[in-house]
This record gives C-alpha cells, sequence and structure tokens, in this order.
C-alpha cells in the first residue's frame, strides 16, 4: 500500500473533509479508486469538491457530518501500489526507495534509505548511516544518485566530498 493523502481536518458543517494529496498531480488521487485507511479496515470512496489551501474540499463515503470529518484529522489514506500508473525509467514512487541499500560509486556502504524529504526545491534521501549519530541527507538528483536499481535494491549515490563525515 502507497500513502497517497491525508485527511488534514473538516471542511465546512456538512461532512466534507480539507484533503491533502501526495500525488504528482494532485487531482489524480480521486482517480484511484477505493482509498483505504493505514490499518486497512476503514475504505473511502472520495469525490473532490473545490480547491482549499492545501488541497481538496472533499466527500468520503461514510462521513456525512462535521463531527465525523474531524474524527478523521491526521488519517492517511493509502491505496494498492499495482493501482498507481506506471513511472518513466528515471522516475520512482517514495514507497520503491525507502529501504534501499545506498553504496558509493566505489561500492562501499553508505547506509539505507529511511525516507524521501521534499521541502520544497527536491527531494532529499534521509540516510541512517552506520557509526553515524542521527540521518544524513542526502540530495536525490541525477548527479549525486546517478543509479537507482529497484530490481537489486540498491542505490549508488556520489556524495559531494564532506557531506558524509
Amino acid at each position: 500500500m502507497v500513502c497517497v493523502g491525508a485527511v488534514a481536518g473538516a471542511y465546512g458543517v456538512r461532512g466534507e473533509v480539507r484533503l491533502k494529496s501526495f500525488c504528482a498531480e494532485p487531482a489524480a488521487i480521486a482517480s484511484y479508486g477505493p482509498l483505504w485507511s493505514e490499518d486497512g479496515t476503514r475504505r473511502f470512496e472520495i469525490s473532490l469538491g473545490a480547491p482549499v489551501a492545501q488541497g481538496f474540499a472533499a466527500r468520503l463515503t461514510g462521513v456525512g457530518t462535521r463531527a465525523q470529518a474531524e474524527g478523521l484529522r491526521g488519517v492517511r489514506l493509502f491505496v494498492s501500489r499495482d493501482c498507481l500508473p506506471r513511472l518513466s525509467d528515471d522516475e520512482f514512487y517514495h514507497a520503491d526507495l525507502i529501504g534501499l541499500q545506498v553504496f558509493d560509486t566505489g561500492g562501499a556502504p553508505l547506509g539505507r534509505v529511511k525516507a524521501v524529504l521534499n521541502h520544497g526545491a527536491s527531494d532529499l534521501l534521509e540516510l541512517v548511516t552506520p557509526g553515524q549519530k542521527g540521518a544524513v541527507l542526502l540530495p536525490f538528483t541525477q548527479a549525486i544518485v546517478p543509479t537507482v536499481d529497484l530490481a537489486a535494491g540498491r542505490i549508488v549515490a556520489d556524495p559531494p566530498e564532506g557531506l558524509l563525515e
């Protein structure tokens, strides 16, 4: 399952929610079919309404009151990985990168991808590295990460000098 959005809270008084989409095309969240809660116990059909700050007003099946909508605040919404569109060779779903081992161009292990972050400029790989306290942020660019081999479960990186010290 891949997280494609989250409920940010209630919108209005008739059971609509504020829906944050994590999709490259935000409105695509409505095209993947039913969405599921993280634990898989709740299934939601969604219909998007007007764009609102950082997302959409949306209707979720089974949600008819403001109290019900507010009760879903923070619920992350998931879809089965096979419902997502195929990507080109140089694009990756964050979920596919998490957990991959990272090696330098000489084959020495650098760490494991803990998370993929994006704070506006570009994606960053958060690495858990052996022998270091805390995580290291590695820019996820073609120059610094020339190879991602999903089949082998590995990434080859050429980090800037001093980044991992």
